[in-house]
């Protein structure tokens, strides 16, 4: 005769027999009996029952939530001029005279294909910009890391596609090829030099695109007025 259970509302168990050499199919029986039989767990128990530590899926989470969208506006403002307006100082022999740095900027822009567009007391280069290769090399890491950042916050979310959620980083040239298409724009720089009472060259004021602007104080070998200048590593 069978003896009646002394606990009769005691909860029963779920048993769930899965194998740990697939992962996949593992994850997938695990889904189908919690929906068969309407246990109620949360994901985030769902992500440990299949591997995961909360820790990595906040971490993972997180990084989903900063850079997607600071990837997005990272690739739109690359095809973007950042204008900028810097005073420079010459320092070193022929710095200080005006017509020798005049030459030199004359020659700078001449190099980039830039033409004189207005003549006066400021100076106006007109010229194209073109893309730069290292930008769009950038433009695609950065792409590629922010891609794979959502892919593992995929993988623990709906983990029945598994590792093939990381394919998504083969998008990751399009953002180079969106720069490369884009990017070529008509800038103007102008520059105003100041003389000083004595002859000499006391001010160079340049305005127009950061990165030409950058390009043009390294080759010219010229200071930002207030700033000391610290050579990097690579230079």
């Amino acid at each position: 005769m069978a003896q009646e259970d002394s606990n009769p509302t005691r909860p029963k168990r779920l048993v769930v027999q899965v194998s740990l050499h697939d992962p996949i199919s593992s994850s997938t029986a695990l889904l189908h009996h919690l929906h068969t039989h309407q246990t109620p767990y949360s994901l985030f128990e769902l992500a440990e029952s299949t591997g995961y530590s909360l820790a990595s899926y906040y971490t993972s989470l997180g990084l989903f939530v900063i850079s997607v969208p600071g990837l997005w506006s990272l690739i739109k403002r690359s095809v973007k001029s950042k204008i900028v307006k810097k005073t420079f100082i010459g320092e070193g022999e022929g710095k200080n005279k005006p017509n020798h740095m005049a030459g030199e900027i004359l020659s700078f822009f001449t190099r980039n294909n830039f033409v004189v567009s207005d003549r006066g007391e400021t100076i106006t280069f007109e010229g194209m910009m073109v893309p730069s290769r290292g930008q769009a090399a950038l433009l695609t890491f950065c792409t590629c890391i922010s891609l794979a950042s959502v892919g593992l916050v995929l993988t623990i979310t709906f983990p029945d596609v598994g590792n093939n959620w990381f394919w998504l980083t083969i998008l990751s040239p399009l953002a180079g090829a969106y720069y490369w298409k884009r990017a070529s724009r008509k800038e103007q720089i102008k520059v105003k030099m100041i003389v000083a009472e004595d002859g000499t060259l006391s001010e160079i004021i340049v305005q127009g695109d950061d990165q030409q602007v950058e390009q043009m104080r390294k080759e010219l070998q010229l200071s930002e007025k207030g700033m000391v200048y610290v050579k990097g590593i690579f230079e």
